[in-house]
């Protein structure tokens, strides 16, 4: 289990939760002149005091940046569940892990892995650590193997 101060880990959870609200609005039609929560309210929020802004910064840059493609991995990934249907906490984990990781090689994927699990039974439902870890692992699975047969 992580510690509560690791900074990577707190940011982590500042992207969940900042991408959540995100797509939270854009879900629920409102407006764009509303205000989020922003990043320094979030760290209001949650009493933090220290987390690491640049891997903050690059998580959310890289979400924003590949969700059509994130999107697409998870289709593939998690066929029996529509990306409309998955949970939002589930989702925005997903998404965090897979551009971390498979798309801009930001994490070591098993080390992004096991950050999607954390927060999966952090913040998700009684089943996300598992479902998280299948599409995951599974994922992990195929990349090790392509990359075996070149």
């Amino acid at each position: 289990m992580k510690e509560k101060v690791d900074p990577r880990h707190i940011s982590r959870i500042l992207a969940l939760q900042h991408l959540f609200e995100q797509n939270f609005r854009q879900n629920n039609l409102t407006t764009e002149d509303e205000s989020g929560f922003s990043e320094e309210n979030l760290c209001d929020v949650n009493e933090v005091e220290r987390y690491d802004k640049k891997l903050y910064d690059q998580i959310i840059k890289a979400v924003k940046e590949s969700i059509d493609e994130i999107d697409e991995i998870i289709h593939e990934y998690a066929p029996e569940r529509p990306v409309s249907e998955i949970s939002q906490v589930d989702l925005q984990i997903l998404r965090i892990a897979i551009a971390e990781a498979f798309v801009h090689d930001l994490t070591p994927q098993k080390v992004a892995i096991d950050e999607a699990i954390e927060l999966a039974k952090e913040f998700g439902g009684l089943a996300s650590s598992k479902f998280i870890n299948g599409v995951l692992g599974t994922l992990l699975q195929t990349k090790i193997k392509d990359n075996d047969k070149k």
